[in-house]
């Protein structure tokens, strides 16, 4: 599908921005028509809160859910407290166990409890064994609701048993294999069972399967489930035995989420959860104001160093016009280094044990960078100013180039030791940590260099 297929038409949305302030709801009822699923969902998260429910309420039924189930769960929050108690609690009973368990987590628990209590018993209970996995979980992102089979069955019985499940199974296009006690000994897919004999037994078409455990982190489980290129992934206890199943749709939701956070975090901003537009302007100044705060009071430090060398900056000012250029430079070798340890730590390339192994790299690739940063800058300063001051700006440069990129590449790896998010101890507080170790290495040189 195209940008253009995908979002609405913007003299669409500008109508529907138009009745609303009008009120004309006829209109307003034409224009959100014309639109499909994906793309009122795209116009709903360019709305207020209080628009967004006028316009949910024009939806016919069935696109009402589907429209619901897109959105993101802090919109549906948010939707909830504008719409009846009646229109939540039907909206609530259609969706997936997995699915309620990503809005809970956005309502006030009161809301959340009453709209528990209003399920059926049946779904009641498949929504219960989701939340009681720990936040964070994959167990608590699983479907409960998963068609298996055994593999003394056959495959025209399997099919036989799939047909009524079709429509409410989370997936039928992987099924797992159990054996008498519900063990996940493999996995069998559709495919396979379309083209086999219907007298044949489902042993001799089972695969290997791959599985997650159902307390082990939701985003080392939605990972692996990606780099396997499998449509789901069983959710197994501690004894392997089944309890529910990741689907890849699943997966790459968390994926996305998960990389949102990091990203965020490595700018040193909140993530915000839901479309931009849609983020009152006061959950925006909340996400950066404390990280600001925070750096804010780290540059103290890059000024105590500048007042403790104030003495060596007067006999020699120009050392100060390279100040920007060499703590930027060091900041920046930094980042990049610990934005790509983060990203390996992501994808499991590399382990808190390979601390050693990433400090020797990162110093060597810091190293080569400096010197090659450090030679062009004392050729061109040296040109310009003096050989000496020349020869301070090289050295600097390829010292502060080695400490950066070795801090930048560890502090993730210890971040994740200490079980703290690497992208919190990442390119924000390097940043000022690089700054004031890269002033006091400058002046150090300085004073050894030109003998101040």
């Amino acid at each position: 599908m195209s940008d253009e297929q995908a979002h609405a038409p913007t003299a669409v949305i500008e109508t529907i921005t138009q009745s609303l302030s009008s009120r004309d709801l006829t209109r307003l009822a034409a224009a959100v028509g014309k639109l499909t699923t994906r793309q009122l969902v795209g116009a709903l998260e360019r709305l207020n809160a209080r628009q967004r429910a006028v316009v949910y309420r024009l939806l016919a039924k069935q696109q009402a859910l589907e429209v619901f189930e897109s959105l993101p769960p802090a919109l549906q929050g948010e939707l909830v407290a504008g719409l009846q108690d009646g229109e939540v609690a039907a909206l609530f009973a259609e969706l997936d166990p997995d699915d309620r368990v990503w809005l809970m987590d956005e309502l006030p628990a009161l809301v959340a409890k009453r709209l528990l209590r209003g399920l059926p018993e049946h779904e009641r209970q498949l929504t219960a064994e989701v939340l009681g996995y720990p936040n964070g979980s994959i167990g608590r992102r699983m479907s409960p609701e998963v068609v298996s089979t055994h593999p003394e069955v056959t495959v025209g019985e399997t099919l036989a048993r799939l047909r009524p499940r079709v429509h409410d199974a989370e997936t039928v296009y992987t099924l797992p294999v159990l054996d008498h006690e519900r063990r996940v000994v493999g996995v069998v897919s559709l495919r396979d069972l379309l083209g086999a004999d219907d007298a044949a037994l489902i042993e001799s078409l089972m695969r290997d399967a791959h599985t997650a455990t159902a307390t082990e982190d939701s985003e080392v489980a939605a990972r692996r489930c990606a780099d396997l290129g499998v449509l789901a992934l069983p959710v197994v206890d501690s004894e392997s035995r089944l309890v529910g199943i990741l689907t890849i749709d699943d997966a790459v939701r968390i994926l996305e989420r998960e990389e949102s956070e990091d990203a965020a975090r490595q700018g040193g901003v909140e993530p915000l959860r839901r479309p931009y537009l849609s983020t009152p302007l006061f959950s925006i100044v909340r996400s950066r104001v404390v990280w600001l705060l925070v750096l804010a009071i780290g540059a103290t430090l890059t000024v105590q160093v500048l007042s403790v060398f104030e003495a060596t900056l007067e006999q020699m000012t120009v050392l100060a016009l390279f100040v920007p250029l060499l703590i930027g430079t060091g900041g920046n070798t930094g980042n990049q280094a610990a934005t790509t340890v983060t990203r390996a730590l992501a994808l499991n390339d590399v382990r808190p044990r390979d601390v050693v192994k990433v400090l020797t790299r990162e110093m060597r690739v810091g190293a080569m960078l400096g010197l090659l940063l450090g030679t062009i800058g004392f050729a061109i300063t040296s040109l310009v100013y003096d050989p000496h001051v020349g020869l301070v700006i090289g050295l600097t440069l390829l010292a502060v180039c080695t400490v950066a990129a070795t801090i930048g590449g560890i502090m993730p790896l210890v971040a994740r030791a200490i079980h703290v998010d690497p992208a919190v101890f990442s390119n924000p507080f390097i940043t000022t940590f690089v700054d004031a170790t890269g002033l006091v290495i400058y002046f150090l040189i300085a004073r050894t260099v030109l003998g101040l």
